[in-house]
C-alpha cells in the first residue's frame, strides 16, 4: 500500500470528510480506496483475529482497527537528569463494504503529552501507518483478493499478480499465519503421484532467486507454529518437494541433508523432518522459526550445493 497512494482519493487537513462520519477523522487525513470487497462476518473477523499478535486490533461493525506504537526517548541514559520518554501511536482503519476503504491520519503531537522534543513525529508516524497498510494487504485475505483482482484486470497469471502485490507493499512485516487457512492445492497440484517423473538424485543447484516469479505456487505445509508456503511441490510423496519458506528458502530437490545450516544458524530457525522418498536426501531442514530469522546470512553461505537463499526482510 505504501506504493498504492497514487490511488489516493483525497488527502486533507480538516475536522470531518466529505465520506460520512468516521471516528478517526481529524487533522490530517488520508482516504484510499481499494477495488475489492470484504463483506462477511467471517473475513472480517479473519483479518482481525490474523494480525492480533502484530499490531492492537480492534473491531466494531463492518471496521477493523489496527493501531502501532512506539517508544520515544530524548536521551539515551533512562537515570540522566532531564529524561522523558513518551508512548505514540497511529492507527488504521479498514471500512468494509462495496469496496474497501482504508484510512489513516497522523494526530498533533499534542495529543500525547506535550513532547515537542521528539523529532521527526509525522514522519515517523505516517511510515508506520504505511508499514501497517502494506503488512494488512501483504498477509491476510485482502492478499488473495486484490491478486484475483490484478489478475482479472490486468490479465495476468497468479504467480505475476502475488510478485505485483509484493512489489506494491515494500513495507510489510511478514506475518505467517494471518490467513483463516492455508492455501488450498489446485488441481494441478494434485496430479497422481504415478505420474510425476522422479529425478534420479538432487538437482543441481543452485537455488533460482528468481523461483517466486517462475514457479507456481503450491500447497502450503502446516508446521507446528505457523504455515509455510511452498512453490514447485507435486503430489504428498515427496518425489519433487520444490522451494519451501517465503524468505528463508530453501530448494528441497537441491538439499542434500548435510546439516551444515542447521549447525550454522545462531537462532535455530531450522530443525530436521522426514523426507521419505525424495531423490536428494530423504531428511531436510525445516524452517519451522522462520520468522526468527536475523538474516545473518550464516546458512547460505555454509550449503554446500547452494540450496538455500535468505531474502532480508523490509
Amino acid at each position: 500500500m505504501s506504493l498504492l497512494l497514487k490511488d489516493r482519493v483525497w488527502s486533507m487537513e480538516d475536522k470531518t470528510a466529505k465520506r460520512g462520519v468516521y471516528p478517526l477523522h481529524g487533522y490530517k487525513l488520508g482516504l484510499y480506496r481499494l477495488p475489492i470487497k470484504l463483506e462477511e462476518l467471517p473475513e472480517l473477523k479473519s483479518v482481525h483475529d490474523g494480525l492480533k499478535k502484530t499490531f492492537e486490533m480492534d473491531m466494531y461493525a463492518d471496521r477493523i482497527f489496527a493501531t502501532y506504537r512506539w517508544m520515544e526517548q530524548n536521551m539515551k541514559d533512562p537515570d540522566a537528569k532531564g529524561y522523558q520518554e513518551v508512548e505514540l501511536s497511529v492507527t488504521v482503519e479498514i471500512v468494509s463494504g462495496e469496496v474497501v476503504d482504508i484510512i489513516y491520519q497522523v494526530f498533533p503531537i499534542e495529543k500525547f503529552g506535550d513532547p515537542n522534543w521528539v523529532k521527526d513525529y509525522r514522519k515517523k508516524a505516517d511510515h508506520f501507518a504505511k508499514m501497517v497498510i502494506d503488512t494488512i494487504l501483504r498477509n491476510t485475505i485482502l492478499a488473495d483478493k486484490m491478486v484475483s483482482y490484478l489478475v482479472k484486470s490486468e490479465k495476468i497469471s497468479e504467480v505475476a499478480a502475488i510478485q505485483k502485490l509484493e512489489e506494491l507493499t515494500p513495507l510489510a512485516k511478514i506475518v505467517l499465519g494471518a490467513k483463516p487457512k492455508a492455501v488450498e492445492a489446485t488441481e494441478d497440484e494434485d496430479e497422481d503421484e504415478g505420474e510425476i517423473e522422479i529425478p534420479d538424485g538432487a538437482k543441481a543447484g543452485p537455488i533460482d532467486i528468481e523461483y517466486k516469479s517462475k514457479i507456481k505456487p503450491s500447497k502450503s505445509y502446516e508446521a507446528a507454529e505457523h504455515t509455510i508456503k511452498t512453490w514447485g511441490r507435486k503430489g504428498t510423496a515427496n518425489a519433487i518437494m520444490g522451494v519451501w519458506g517465503e524468505f528463508v528458502s530453501v530448494d528441497y530437490d537441491i538439499c542434500v541433508a548435510d546439516g551444515a545450516c542447521i549447525e550454522a544458524c545462531p537462532v535455530g530457525v531450522y530443525e530436521w523432518f522426514d523426507s521419505p522418498g525424495n531423490p536428494a536426501s530423504e531428511q531436510k531442514p525445516l524452517m519451522s522459526k522462520e520468522p526468527d530469522c536475523i538474516f545473518c546470512l550464516a546458512c547460505e553461505g555454509v550449503c554446500p550445493p547452494q540450496a538455500i537463499k535468505i531474502f532480508e526482510q523490509k
